[in-house]
């Protein structure tokens, strides 16, 4: 099958741009969960408050800290303010969202890297809820005894207004230094992202006494992440779009490449080949298994490439959320991969099976709309509706089969995705009670996890496609590598421009492939210009073998055929074919007009033309019947005129080529012996310049050739004219008695 992805070469760009598109369409799926997670954490449940290094600060408040902290961790904070000044680059910004700060009294954070917040928030988030533990120790009571029971300090006793931090600056610095370490013990069990969701409070509380609207801020935070989040969205939207627009495209450009070079293929093929290969069998490769390539090629671009992404992108994020539930997706992962063993298992071989049952329901359907009439003749209706729906319902069965396992795979996904969430959710619960996880990264959790388990569904659907198309694959190169028998050679020599049409058989010898014995042995004959050559013989002995060589349908075991002095097998099989109007036993036409079907001869030939080659053929009569004479319609297969009629189009249609060559197969068999002597009479005066070789059976028709060789069992038993003939071949008098009367003779 890989072979077959070479057709995809010429849109290796279209490939390529998809294949960035799906990234970015990964990126932007995987950041939609963190941002959700972001709205619940921060915009909801800290009311917009990202961090617990806060914009302004008071200098009072920045005080108050810096006695939870040690001597480093006071730098590091320290350095990230600076008083605010009205020469401050951000003053007017933070005038207008704080107006209660004052100049002098508040300071300002510096421009901070993402990464040296990160540093520093769970340093000021910790010192932050100190102050904010004290200060609610001083006006509540009961936490006031709490506090009061662990640091041996009774802060229910301080008079009200009292300041807490001023009692604390009094204390010697060994209580001092104890009481700082009770308080800072109180949140080391926690991380920092709890740390600084805690803290938030405490930041919104120091926002407020600044001035700030704390509704407004919480509502700017959550519109501007839900933009964002909307805007990635839209951006998803798109890239799908291109992506579906690029595929589709790619996928149909690559069926028709495929099915092009097949139809190439095909046409190339010399009897041989056709007979490696059922018709019905041909059809389907290049409808039914390009089909099956065109949907695992455009679906394959955006799941082979999209789904891996997305698995490992959720993996990693996930474990960044919560590392201690990354076992629920280990484990839904196992369970959706055994489960999509063994359907796999359960229905690989059926679709191997499928593809032949397909080629085996073309072929009965064909036969039978192809023999309808030998079929009713033979009243063998009632066994031929058995063969087909033997047929119908072998396919049947083995699609229903392969439905019916696949169909199971999607309520068993829904059933372990919920099972999944339920999971994460009983556990996450547990966490978030401890205070080991926040919500939004619980429900950010959840999305990822359902992220991987689709991610792992469709890359597993992929394997299912793919052993299908595999199939399809193999089949369709089976017949893109063969090499057809016939070739050309690599130097073809030219026809002399003046040559006539000499035909010579040099013991020419002739076995089909894989035949043992010879169909014809050692022929030698000339077939000259102006002059007929008729090859007569029973049936089965060899006649059409014989001058199928000539246009190399095939070609010779032994031998060479000489067409004006060159070997055939040493030209173009299209020159050679140019210079010989072949009519076949079984007249073929083809979809369209009456005119359209002679002109496969010559399509720029004229009314007249297209008229005095039917005169000729004795075909102007019934053309004229004909509703719309040359623009009467021609059914598939010529379904709408006799035998007859197929042959005098098929002479009429070689007429009009005007070839130095005409090779009549058996092509007047089908006519009365009425037609068929007006019609020789009309071709002597037309083709006198032309080699003619007739095959027949009929003696009257080539009585008076130039030339008739007679065939036995595949050798020349006669050669000569008729008289010779009569003479000196025992065959050819037992067919002249066995057809003609004494009358008959003496004509």
């Amino acid at each position: 099958m890989l072979r077959i992805f070479r057709y995809l070469k010429p849109y290796t760009l279209s490939v390529l741009v998809v294949i960035l598109l799906l990234f970015g369409q990964a990126m932007a799926e995987l950041s939609l969960p963190n941002y959700m997670s972001k709205i619940v954490n921060i915009g909801i449940q800290q009311g917009g408050i990202e961090n617990a290094v806060p914009e302004v600060l008071r200098s009072s408040q920045l005080e108050r800290m810096l006695l939870f902290l040690t001597p480093d961790e006071q730098a590091a904070v320290r350095a990230a303010y600076t008083p605010l000044e009205p020469s401050s680059p951000a003053y007017d910004r933070l005038i207008r969202r704080f107006p209660a700060a004052v100049s002098g009294e508040t300071l300002a954070r510096v421009d901070l890297t993402p990464e040296q917040i990160e540093t520093l928030n769970p340093l000021s988030g910790r010192a932050l809820l100190a102050v904010s533990m004290l200060e609610q120790a001083a006006s509540d009571p009961a936490k006031a005894a709490a506090l009061s029971q662990q640091s041996g300090m009774d802060l229910s006793r301080l008079p009200a207004g009292a300041d807490v931090f001023a009692l604390l600056h009094q204390l010697p610095p060994e209580r001092l230094q104890q009481m700082v370490s009770i308080v800072r013990g109180r949140f080391d069990a926690l991380d920092s992202s709890m740390i600084t969701q805690a803290a938030a409070a405490a930041v919104k509380t120091e926002y407020i006494a600044l001035g700030a609207d704390a509704q407004k801020l919480q509502t700017a935070y959550i519109l501007r992440i839900g933009g964002k989040m909307l805007l990635l969205t839209l951006m998803v939207a798109l890239a799908v779009i291109i992506i579906s627009l690029l595929s589709a495209r790619t996928g149909a450009g690559f069926a028709r490449d495929l099915r092009s070079d097949i139809f190439s293929k095909v046409a190339s093929f010399s009897k041989a080949e056709f007979e490696s290969f059922s018709t019905a069998s041909l059809i389907t490769r290049s409808t039914n298994d390009v089909t099956q390539m065109q949907m695992v090629t455009t679906m394959g671009m955006r799941m082979l490439f999209f789904a891996p992404m997305m698995a490992v992108g959720a993996i990693i994020r996930a474990v960044e959320k919560s590392p201690s539930m990354t076992w629920i997706i280990a484990l839904g992962v196992g369970t959706l991969l055994v489960m999509v063993i063994t359907i796999f298992s359960v229905s690989l071989p059926r679709f191997q099976r499928i593809q032949t049952l397909i080629d085996r329901l073309n072929l009965v359907t064909r036969e039978n709309l192809s023999g309808i009439m030998v079929i009713r003749a033979f009243n063998s209706q009632e066994f031929e509706l058995k063969r087909f729906d033997k047929a119908n319902i072998d396919l049947t069965e083995k699609s229903l089969f392969v439905g019916r396992v696949m169909v199971t795979l999607f309520p068993l996904m829904t059933l372990i995705m919920s099972g999944l969430s339920l999971l994460i959710i009983w556990v996450g619960s547990h966490q978030v009670a401890a205070s080991a996880l926040q919500v939004g990264d619980m429900m950010a959790f959840l999305q990822y996890a359902m992220q991987v388990v689709f991610s792992f569904l469709m890359i597993s659907m992929m394997f299912i496609f793919l052993p299908r198309a595999a199939v399809s694959g193999r089949r369709i190169d089976e017949v893109l590598r063969v090499e057809p028998a016939i070739k050309d050679p690599p130097q073809p020599k030219p026809f002399d421009s003046n040559s006539r049409g000499l035909v010579e058989f040099r013991n020419v010898s002739f076995r089909y492939p894989n035949a043992e014995e010879n169909v014809l042995c050692n022929i030698s004959f000339t077939a000259r210009p102006g002059e007929t050559t008729a090859i007569l013989g029973g049936t089965g002995s060899g006649k059409s073998t014989l001058v199928n060589l000539i246009p190399r349908f095939f070609d010779v075991s032994e031998g060479e055929i000489y067409v004006d002095g060159v070997d055939v097998r040493e030209v173009a099989q299209a020159d050679l074919r140019q210079r010989i109007g072949y009519i076949p036993q079984h007249g073929v036409l083809f979809t369209g007009t009456v005119a359209s079907n002679l002109r496969y001869g010559n399509e720029n030939a004229t009314a007249e033309e297209l008229a005095q080659a039917a005169q000729t053929a004795q075909a102007a009569d019934f053309i004229a019947e004909m509703e719309g004479g040359m623009d009467a319609p021609i059914a598939q297969g010529g379904t709408n005129v006799s035998g007859g009629q197929k042959q005098r189009l098929a002479i009429a249609r070689a007429l009009l080529k005007h070839p130095p060559i005409y090779i009549f197969d058996d092509a007047l068999s089908a006519l009365d012996y009425k037609t068929d002597a007006r019609l020789r009479r009309a071709l002597a005066n037309e083709t006198n310049r032309s080699t003619m070789l007739i095959v027949t059976q009929r003696v009257s028709t080539i009585k008076h050739a130039e030339q008739i060789v007679v065939l036995d069992d595949g050798e020349i038993v006669g050669k000569g004219t008729h008289d010779q003939l009569m003479q000196s071949c025992e065959t050819y008098r037992e067919m002249v008695a066995s057809q003609l009367s004494g009358e008959e003779l003496l004509r």
